[in-house]
């Protein structure tokens, strides 16, 4: 399984910023549909287009590893 760490990113960013940071600025940002962000975060094995890997790898200036991670399932 996929996992995207985008809340960690996200608190790691508004640690940084001292400031709240809402998906609807994420997504204003990167041009990416605050449903999919949503989604990429709520749903299991959700699969999103490498071009929004890229963009949300910009807004957080990451690297992709720091952005997903893999799971082994579990049998």
């Amino acid at each position: 399984m996929i996992r995207f760490l985008i809340n960690e990113l996200l608190s790691e960013k508004q640690f940084k910023e001292g400031r709240r940071i809402t998906l609807i600025e994420v997504s204003e940002a990167t041009g990416i549909n605050r449903m999919t962000l949503s989604k990429m975060i709520n749903h299991k094995n959700y699969s999103t287009v490498t071009d929004n890997l890229d963009k949300l790898c910009t807004f957080f200036e990451c690297k992709i590893e720091d952005l997903i991670e893999y799971i082994p399932d579990q049998k």
